[in-house]
Parts: structure tokens; sequence; C-alpha cells
């Protein structure tokens, strides 16, 4: 019986906040299915008297949703894809090769991160605008880099330190070159960690907001973060059934990498935590 009360004390304290945290989420998904009559009735009601997708067909049908999805995913994609190529590299040679700075470069990195994103917008935005930039989705991919990239090299750099050096060694001594070594046992020992950092840079870039805003002005170039709040919100009007369905769409591609990413996202926090 004792063994029993943390866990059932645990679950009365787990389960309230789980509720209390995905009680947006679900309103939320409600919302976005409910008929617009049904939104501003005097009394709300969880559950719609009669659910419609209307909502889903006129944000897809009616608005540009579909371009800004489509930027998003390029923005998201390209930021994730530089951000674990440089990470990796950089990471292994902060934690492998002994060089004057090493650990000074490693605390710079971490301040850099630290650092306000308001603080980097005008000088960023001056500095794409003389390369010529502006508007662009190399633009927002630069942005994006500029924080995501010092919180992926940090992240892997507690990953590949679990990594015993010992294991290089030995392929080392049968053989492999710095960099077959690299390949064949850094790698596939640092993959939970890896996939773990490349599903939080990509979350950054899809969520991200404020670069988005100040650098683009252009629905060419326009994500889904400002895409949606620029088509469905006015100085005088609010399509809410709109916008909580787009809000629904926007939350997909992240609920389908979690899902499939969830036990590497777990697995590589128990990598980071071991050191070697």
């Amino acid at each position: 019986m004792s063994t029993r009360r943390p866990a059932v004390l645990a679950s009365l304290i787990t389960w309230p906040l789980v509720l209390i945290i995905s009680f947006p989420l679900v309103w939320m998904l409600l919302t976005s299915i409910k008929p617009a009559v049904e939104l501003f009735s005097r009394t709300p009601k969880w559950l719609p008297e009669a659910v419609t997708f209307e909502h889903y067909t006129r944000v897809l049908t009616d608005t540009p949703f579909l371009k800004y999805f489509g930027n998003s995913m390029i923005l998201a994609i390209s930021t994730t894809v530089l951000v674990i190529l440089i990470s990796v590299l950089g990471a292994y040679s902060l934690v492998r090769f002994k060089y004057r700075g090493r650990e000074t470069l490693a605390t710079l990195v971490l301040f850099t991160y630290l650092l306000p994103s308001v603080v980097l917008i005008s000088p960023l935005y001056l500095m794409l605008v003389n390369l010529g930039l502006a508007n662009t989705l190399a633009s927002l991919v630069a942005a994006y880099m500029t924080f995501a990239l010092p919180y992926a090299l940090w992240l892997l750099r507690s990953f590949m330190a679990g990594i015993p050096e010992d294991l290089e060694s030995a392929a080392m001594v049968d053989g492999a070159s710095r960099m077959g070594a690299f390949i064949d046992v850094v790698l596939p020992q640092a993959l939970p960690g890896i996939i773990s950092t490349a599903l939080f840079t990509f979350i950054l870039a899809w969520n991200e907001y404020l670069y988005a805003l100040v650098l683009v002005n252009s629905d060419e170039a326009r994500p889904l973060t400002t895409g949606v709040m620029n088509m469905l919100i006015s100085a005088f009007n609010i399509e809410w059934s709109l916008l909580m369905a787009a809000s629904v769409m926007m939350s997909v591609p992240l609920v389908i990498l979690f899902a499939f990413f969830q036990r590497y996202l777990t697995s590589g926090f128990g990598a980071g935590g071991v050191k070697g």
C-alpha cells in the first residue's frame, strides 16, 4: 500500500495540470468545428450542436493558407538542415579537439543564445538589406539561424560529451580515419541527440513570429505565423472560426513529428545527461 501512495499522489497532481495545459488546445479544436452562430451564443457549450468543417474548407480555398504553409515548411526544413549540419561538426570540435580558447568559445555560444531577439533585429535587418536578401525566404533562414544555431550547438555539445572517446580510438586503431570514425561511431551514438535537437530546431523555426514580422513584408515570403494573423485579423474584425481552423492545421505537423520521434526525444534527453 505504501508503494502505491506516491503514484496515486503523483497522478492527482499531474492530471489536473495536464487538463489545465491542454484546455486551450481542446477549446481551439472544438471551436474550429462549431458553426459561426454557436461561437457568439450567450450560453457557450462545450460540444458543438452541429459539427461543421466549413471553416477548414474556407481557409484552404478562400485564403492563401497553403502558400504560407509551404513557406513555413521550407523555412523550418532549411533552417533545421543547415543548423544540424553546422552544429554537429561544431559540437564535435568543441568536445574532441583541444585548442586555445575552446571553453571560451563554448561560453560565447551560450551567451549568444541568451541575447534577446530584439537586440539583433536592427543590425540583422540592415545586413540583409545590404546583401540584397530583404523580403526573401533566405533572409528568414539566416535570421532563424542566429538563435537556433547556438541553441543546437550547446545541446549537441552535451550529447557528444557523453560518447566515450575510447570507441573512436578503437576504430582508428583498426584502420579507420578520423572522419570514418566520426561517421561510423560518433554519429550512430549521437543519433538520438541529433534527432531531438533537430525536432526542437524545427519547432523554433516553425513558431517564430518576431523576425518574420519585422524582416518580411511580402506575401511571397510570409510564413504561417504572420500570414494567418495578416489574413484573418484586422482592426475591425477577427474571424474566430477561421482562425481556430487555421491554428489547428498549423499544429498538425508538430503533432505528427512528436508522434513519430517521441522515443528518440526521450532517449536523447537521457543521452544528454550521461557524462562519458
